[in-house]
């Protein structure tokens, strides 16, 4: 059986990127709430200066987040949590993966967004308000590969505004891109 840090997903150039953008994001007095936590990198961070609560699925994620002094819980998305949160951070599993592209384990939770990539996207956009404070914000990042236009139509649907707040190349032909949501 591989080892944990296998099956978690590693700190990479999406983080630094949603790290940066949430960094600058932040307010005093903030609650924040990351969802898919992975190695805690992000959570562990942001700790510093917030209150931060963080969840993953993935089991091997939440020791591994736990190991980085990280308050934890294991919950698919936010089910079971209890807000308001003023900042919500999530770095979904964005990338497009056919049925034959699956990998069967648990780091398949970090990467696999469905066949358009937007599968988890979708139902954390359509829940998110039972978390969000009234003046609350979402920091999510995507590849373009995900279809940037697409999942601001998702957000847009559940009544959010949305906009890029920073971007950076990845790959010859791949985006990262960090949207703001915030209730219209």
């Amino acid at each position: 059986m591989p080892g944990n840090s296998v099956q978690v997903y590693p700190p990479a150039e999406d983080t630094r990127l949603l790290l940066e953008a949430a960094q600058k994001e932040m307010r005093p007095g903030d609650r924040v709430l990351e969802v898919g936590t992975g190695s805690g990198y992000i959570a562990a961070a942001l700790a510093r200066d917030a209150d931060v609560v963080a969840t993953d699925i993935n089991p091997h994620a939440v020791a591994a987040a736990r190991n980085e002094g990280v308050t934890i819980i294991r919950a698919d998305l936010f089910a079971g949590i209890r807000g308001p949160f003023d900042l919500v951070i999530f770095n979904p599993p964005y990338l497009p993966t056919r049925e034959e592209e699956r990998i069967d384990d648990w780091l398949e939770y970090a990467l696999d967004g469905g066949e358009t990539g937007r599968e988890v996207i979708g139902r954390f956009a359509k829940d998110l308000n039972r978390v969000l404070a009234p003046a609350g914000r979402i920091l999510i990042i995507v590849s373009s590969l995900t279809g940037v236009n697409e999942v601001c139509h998702l957000f847009r649907k559940e009544g959010y505004c949305v906009e890029i707040v920073s971007r950076a190349p990845v790959f010859d032909c791949e985006e990262l891109v960090v949207m703001r949501c915030i209730p219209e």
